[in-house]
């Protein structure tokens, strides 16, 4: 199907994207990438009267690392930059590997981050592993700014907290601390390139073999990316057992709310949430180990 006729508009300031997307509020779309926004018109699902591409503006695939801050993305930071960033696969190597699994190459080298995030599907690679450690985004429009959690961004499949007249400004992830294990899985059906079927993002903050800290975060088992509040509770300031990560595991599965659609079944995706769960809380408490312990 042929794309609906539309304006582009090409900014070469931050400033004027903001003007000219309240100008044209609610007639609108911001392509970053491209690869989530064509192929939806393509498909009709959107036909925005106006499309505003940020790539004219210079400076805003920026990747920074701060040990105070932490790790700041711009909102053109490629997936293929970030997979293979060295301070990234470094210090947020979960980050680094799920923009590596995110689709194909050649959407790698086309698509971002940011994109990933506002495009708002519950099977998106990089949600899980952003929001488990605790990752916020900073949303710009005309006179302000406001900084919105990642766990409290999302409301619904491909919708967001985001106003018609707000940009995703960029992305901000806490420097680690101390005793830190993150992991990032994922399982699709048909190949490695496809949407996952269930993704689980995690990040455990350990002293020796007891657990400080857990997060805990599953994809593609309900409306929107979700925290499984419950099987965290669970960790949290616990000596790491094999019996209790088989019960963590076994609640967080408990806690998704999965469906059956033409990837897989519910019963599927529940088995697959108990299996990914129980091996990322493994790969996290091995990589939190001392170098000396390993």
């Amino acid at each position: 199907m042929p794309l609906p006729k539309f304006k582009y508009l090409a900014p070469k300031t931050w400033e004027e994207a903001c003007a000219m997307l309240a100008q044209y509020k609610g007639k609108v779309r911001v392509m970053a990438g491209g690869t989530d926004l064509l192929i939806k018109m393509s498909l009709g699902a959107a036909a925005p009267e106006y499309v505003i591409g940020l790539k004219n503006i210079p400076g805003l695939d920026y990747i920074k690392y701060d040990q105070t801050k932490g790790l700041t993305l711009g909102p053109l930071a490629l997936l293929a930059d970030v997979a293979d960033h060295p301070m990234i696969k470094e210090k947020y190597d979960a980050v680094a590997h799920a923009a590596s699994v995110t689709a194909t190459v050649q959407v790698r080298n086309m698509g971002t981050v940011a994109g990933n995030i506002c495009n708002a599907a519950p099977s998106a690679d990089n949600i899980p592993a952003l929001m488990a450690l605790d990752a916020e985004v900073t949303l710009a429009r005309l006179g302000g700014k406001r900084t919105v959690k990642l766990d409290d961004f999302f409301q619904g499949p491909g919708k967001t907290v985001m106003e018609p007249e707000e940009l995703l400004e960029k992305i901000t992830v806490p420097a680690p601390l101390p005793g830190s294990g993150t992991a990032y899985l994922k399982i699709s059906p048909r190949s490695k390139v496809d949407i996952a079927a269930v993704g689980v993002g995690a990040h455990l903050v350990m002293a020796g073999d007891v657990c400080q800290m857990a997060r805990i975060v599953l994809g593609a088992v309900a409306p929107v990316p979700m925290r499984a509040r419950k099987a965290e509770s669970l960790l949290t300031g616990q000596q790491l057992t094999t019996d209790l990560i088989n019960q963590t595991a076994a609640q967080a599965a408990d806690e998704a709310r999965p469906i059956t659609d033409v990837r897989t079944t519910a019963e599927y995706r529940k088995t697959m949430v108990y299996v990914l769960t129980r091996r990322a809380i493994n790969a996290c408490a091995q990589k939190a180990l001392p170098p000396c312990a390993k």
